[in-house]
């Protein structure tokens, strides 16, 4: 009798084309999806005249360097945006493969792309050239961002030598409290156990608060484990995943739909499965959450205090906290709730999904945003933004005075690279995963928290617990 396997386990296993000793592996790799600044991968395999083992498995789109303004064309404001989407398109033409054009009618950010179009599939090896890569892992995919150099490997060969993580599971258990979203419990994880507490795994999350999660919720989840420094985050396929996969155009159809559906019902963690390292959450202590610093980990419940630098357990601590309570501009003890903010955005891979709309709209209709403020909603992809269109969504957020954007990543990372950015020393309330040091504009303050927590402040004009409107 075998013994009782993780999820983890099983997918390795099945993909394993070698075993090269010291826990170094070639893998197959089932699906590649690139964007525009990985673009030089089509042009190195050109001019080392190697073609791609399989074009009808290598996807590609352009997200991160477009505009996001209504009318965009290839000119952006990014600093040779342009030279990357152009390159992007002329190579992918050229190789054949699925190519997300600007003017496509999918167009969208990679990670909400791929389980949209069902090209991330439960129990498959999913690679792109991008560190949000996890975010597939919520239909039950393994997925993690790869180089430029990695890329190029795994068009040429359907392979990569990869070293094998260990495995964490985090179990979220009891029932969420009313108002406290996906993103409030990564964002409480993060806190939890560090910026660092995943690094060398693979996370494998469930627990009864898991279970109850749509899969839009399960991707915010996954979404974030890079922020955990994880190698990947994964949820094992269930009836909804099913539900949410079924018909999609790039899942299997047919006879192939139901042989897959029952091999990704199996590929579960078995009930004596033994792991690395295993955490558990408990739901009840999880309120919306807000971040104060300049990492995920520096992150508080929406009434609670900015923490005391002398109370940390190191002097790199204390140093750190330091510096992120300068740049951010708060103190220790200081309550984050009331907190004036210039502007707010709600897009990214984290949090641009339907459901995050819809949770926004929820609370923006009939409301206005605060006289001055900046408001700014881009949408996860095309699919995405049809659908809030179709909901009438799009009105709510214009009449309250946000802008409607089209779908790309916008300002989650804009700013960082010179394009359009919050004007200098804004304070910004964000649904995206990274609140480093200028990512989103030079000095920019960015805070961290759900469509929800964005969409009630922006009413207020300062940080707002949601709850004080749903």
């Amino acid at each position: 009798m075998s013994a009782p396997r993780t999820m983890l386990d099983k997918i390795w296993a099945g993909h394993v084309v070698r075993d090269f000793g010291d826990n170094t592996w070639l893998i197959h790799v089932d699906r590649a999806f690139l964007h525009e600044l990985a673009a030089i991968a089509f042009r190195s395999l050109s001019d080392a005249d190697r073609p791609i083992l399989s074009p009808e498995l290598t996807f590609a789109t352009v997200d991160h360097l477009l505009d996001t303004f209504p009318g965009r064309g290839d000119e952006t404001l990014i600093p040779n945006g342009a030279d990357f989407i152009r390159q992007l398109r002329a190579g992918a033409r050229a190789a054949g493969v699925n190519f997300f054009d600007i003017d496509d009618p999918e167009q969208g950010i990679v990670h909400v792309m791929a389980p949209e179009q069902g090209i991330a599939l439960p129990g498959t090896i999913f690679v792109c050239c991008d560190s949000h890569t996890s975010t597939i892992g919520g239909i039950g995919a393994m997925a993690w961002g790869i180089g430029t150099t990695d890329i190029e490997h795994v068009m040429a060969t359907g392979c990569l030598v990869q070293t094998k993580p260990r495995s964490m599971r985090v179990r979220f258990e009891g029932n969420r409290l009313p108002g406290v979203t996906a993103k409030d419990m990564i964002l409480y994880l993060i806190g939890m156990i560090s910026a660092d507490g995943g690094n060398g795994y693979a996370i494998e999350y469930g627990g009864e608060a898991i279970e109850a999660l749509s899969i839009e919720e399960r991707l915010t989840i996954c979404n974030m484990s890079i922020e955990l420094s994880a190698r990947a985050g994964f949820v094992a396929p269930d009836a909804k995943t099913l539900d949410f996969l079924r018909g999609r155009p790039f899942a299997p159809q047919g006879q192939q739909w139901d042989a897959a559906a029952r091999a990704w019902l199996d590929l579960r963690s078995d009930p004596d499965a033994q792991f690395d390292r295993e955490v558990v959450v408990d739901c009840a202590h999880i309120l919306p959450r807000v971040s104060w610093g300049t990492s995920p980990e520096h992150v508080i419940g929406i009434g609670e205090r900015v923490p005391d630098p002398d109370k940390a357990e190191t002097p790199r601590e204390q140093a750190s906290m330091r510096r992120a309570q300068s740049y951010m501009q708060v103190a220790p003890g200081e309550e984050l709730a009331g907190l004036p903010i210039d502007a707010v955005f709600i897009g990214s891979c984290t949090n641009s999904r339907i459901s995050d709309l819809r949770e926004a709209a929820s609370i923006l209709k009939g409301r206005h945003v605060a006289p001055g403020l900046m408001a700014i909603c881009s949408p996860g992809s095309g699919a995405t933004k049809r659908q809030a269109e179709a909901e009438g969504l799009d009105r709510i957020f214009i009449d309250a005075g946000f802008q409607w954007r089209e779908p790309g990543c916008s300002l989650c990372m804009s700013g960082g690279a010179g394009g359009e950015a919050f004007p200098e020393h804004a304070r910004v309330l964000s649904s995206t995963n990274r609140n480093f040091e200028n990512r989103q504009g030079r000095n920019v303050r960015s805070h961290l928290s759900s469509p929800a927590t964005v969409a009630a402040s922006a009413v207020a004009g300062r940080i707002t617990d949601p709850r004080t409107y749903l």
